[in-house]
């Protein structure tokens, strides 16, 4: 590690995971050595559809993308990694920028626009900046996460008895996998995953209520028991949902059953419970 000022490591001790995404492998390879050599962990894609196939896979603190690829371009990446993994820090590299893109990026949510070539050191000091965002990021997730227990006893929500409810107890998904709500778990044979009361109540509306499709506000009043803005629930609610798909990843088709629908909400889509 050259530099210690740049943060490379999570609070609790485990490097950041960058994903390199460029179609040029001299371009690929030095991007990888230089966040190498500076205690990061790197991935590379050589082109935008490998990177969303990686993206599904894995989660990224980090992604450093070319923004001209044949094919799937930077841009349409940074579109799927908004929807998808709306933690994950974008810095755009291009050799030919324009007002026009770097517009579109930064309207995306890319963190910074770099032209081609850039210095080890600007590119590094980008890469600390983003980082920097990620770390406040964990630590506001981190507080809310404390702050649930609380929250839950100050609200008191009342607990509404509709039709379809599920009853208590165990309660078989799909494919093996079963929820206890009561203990907050779900597991299969090879699984076992714990649930914050957040992500459970989160967990469990979406469940209930199958095929119904909430809008970001709805959730929020319906999870953390209070009103919102149009504005402000999408910014409340992305970082719960993002938490809860990356825990459901490690069961078999368990990241695509919280659906996104375009312009509406989050929705639960996977096979009948019994």
């Amino acid at each position: 590690m050259t530099n210690p000022g740049i943060p490379t490591l999570y609070p609790g001790g485990t490097p950041f995971l960058i994903l390199v995404v460029d179609d040029e492998a001299t371009m690929r390879r030095s991007l990888a050595d230089i966040l190498r050599l500076e205690g990061y962990r790197v991935q590379t894609a050589v082109s935008g559809e490998e990177a969303i196939l990686r993206i599904k896979e894995e989660f990224y603190d980090l992604i450093l993308l070319d923004l001209k690829m044949p094919g799937i371009g930077g841009i349409e990446v940074l579109h799927f990694a908004a929807e998808y993994s709306p933690d994950s820090q974008v810095i755009l590299l291009t050799a030919h920028g324009s007002l026009e893109s770097a517009i579109e990026a930064l309207r995306l949510g890319a963190q910074d626009y770099l032209l081609k070539p850039s210095s080890p050191e600007t590119i590094l000091a980008s890469v600390a900046r983003a980082l920097k965002l990620r770390i406040e990021h964990l630590q506001y997730q981190e507080l809310l996460t404390k702050l649930e227990s609380s929250i839950q006893t100050l609200q008191e929500t009342k607990e509404t008895n509709q039709s379809g409810s599920l009853p208590q107890g165990e309660f078989l998904i799909g494919d093996g996998v079963r929820v206890d709500f009561d203990q907050q778990v779900v597991w299969d044979d090879q699984n076992h995953i714990s649930l914050t009361t957040t992500e459970s109540k989160l967990f469990r509306v979406l469940l209930e209520n199958r095929g119904y499709v909430y809008t970001h506000k709805e959730l929020v009043a319906k999870v953390h028991g209070y009103e919102t803005t149009d504005q402000e629930a999408p910014a409340t609610l992305r970082p719960l949902i993002s938490r809860l798909r990356h825990k459901l990843s490690v069961f078999p088709g368990g990241k695509a059953w919280i659906v996104n629908t375009r312009g509406r909400g989050y929705g639960f889509k996977t096979g009948k419970s019994r």
